[in-house]
């Protein structure tokens, strides 16, 4: 374990750093710029390969871009839009990472905070404005989920599980357990992959008894690049929100359509769960006390389904749907 209660720079007061069976656990606490610093110094040899992966896979994997054309959008597009705590956080990952010996600056960790958003949401919708080209289907199905309540739990209160199935390059690398303790905001415990903010995988639980994942709408077509990012939004829902209203409220103020997920949220005071279908013009949800709600990357409203994606909800070969199938079944059981 690496405690950095005593180290000299004040900046990694009661930080932490355990590697334990495969996972990172991190410890962050204090300001926005404190908890940046101290991510970025304790992580700062696996955020350093987490880019230098990324800007490999998407400049030769399907996306063809380089590094480069991430760092134009996250600045021109991303950045001007995060709210200055965040701004702070990351410049202080930033800042960490510095005096670690790397050199990155804002733009890049901003960059890898919003690989998701930029590779299957702006890049298609970009496309589609330049060259009214199809590429409407990039949103990735890689992820089955589900919340349950009441009658369908053992006990009656919230079991909430996820499973992600991304390619092997990015997905051993999804493998931070980040314990936050902000000066204002909730606790927050989220996995997350190095350099990130916000969970991305997601899976967070916050002190106030708020919990939440989800799994992409696959097919997913829409983009607004004057909304705020996905990112940034998932992160202040698990630091700030105290209820599913604020969840929803949170995640649905200035969308940016970007990272269109089914989000399975729950509330572990009232033992209520939702679903919040997360579309660019459609954000429709579902409420119960008693009940479950899955994911495996299909739409459930209709108007969502036929305005935002190219899904076609009768076709079984499909990975979603035959997912569905499986879920009505286990949910039967």
């Amino acid at each position: 374990v690496l405690f950095c209660a005593g180290c000299s720079d004040s900046r990694l007061k009661n930080s932490s750093r355990e590697d334990k069976n495969g996972w990172i656990h991190v410890h962050l606490e204090g300001t926005p710029s404190q908890i940046g610093y101290q991510h970025g110094y304790l992580l700062a040899p696996e955020i350093d390969d987490a880019i230098k992966m990324f800007a490999f896979y998407f400049e030769n994997g399907s996306v063809k871009k380089d590094w480069k054309f991430f760092r134009e959008a996250a600045e021109r597009i991303f950045w001007p839009k995060l709210e200055k705590e965040y701004q702070e956080e990351i410049q202080g990952i930033v800042d960490g990472l510095a005096a670690r010996g790397f050199k990155y600056d804002k733009i890049d960790i901003t960059a890898l905070n919003a690989n998701i958003e930029i590779t299957s949401y702006y890049v298609p919708w970009l496309a589609n404005k330049i060259k009214q080209d199809s590429m409407n289907n990039r949103a990735p199905g890689k992820c089955s989920a589900f919340i349950a309540t009441g009658s369908y739990t053992e006990d009656g209160k919230i079991v909430i599980g996820h499973n992600n199935w991304s390619d092997y390059i990015n997905g051993e690398r999804w493998n931070v357990i980040a314990d936050i303790v902000p000066a204002k905001g909730h606790h927050i415990l989220m996995d997350c992959m190095p350099g990130l903010i916000h969970s991305g995988d997601d899976f967070a639980i916050n002190d106030a008894g708020i919990l939440y994942t989800e799994t992409t709408i696959t097919q997913f077509k829409g983009f607004d690049e004057n909304g705020t990012p996905e990112f940034m939004r998932a992160r202040k829902a698990a630091q700030y929100a105290s209820s599913i209203d604020d969840f929803i409220k949170i995640m649905t103020t200035d969308n940016n359509g970007g990272y269109a997920n089914d989000w399975l949220v729950g509330d572990t005071k009232t033992n209520e769960i939702a679903r919040l279908e997360l579309g660019l013009k459609n954000t429709p949800v579902w409420r119960t006390f008693d009940g479950m709600y899955e994911g495996s990357n299909f739409p459930s409203d209709p108007k969502l389904t036929s305005e935002e994606t190219t899904f076609n909800p009768n076709d079984m070969t499909v990975s979603a749907n035959s997912r569905k199938v499986r879920w009505a079944q286990l949910m039967a059981e």
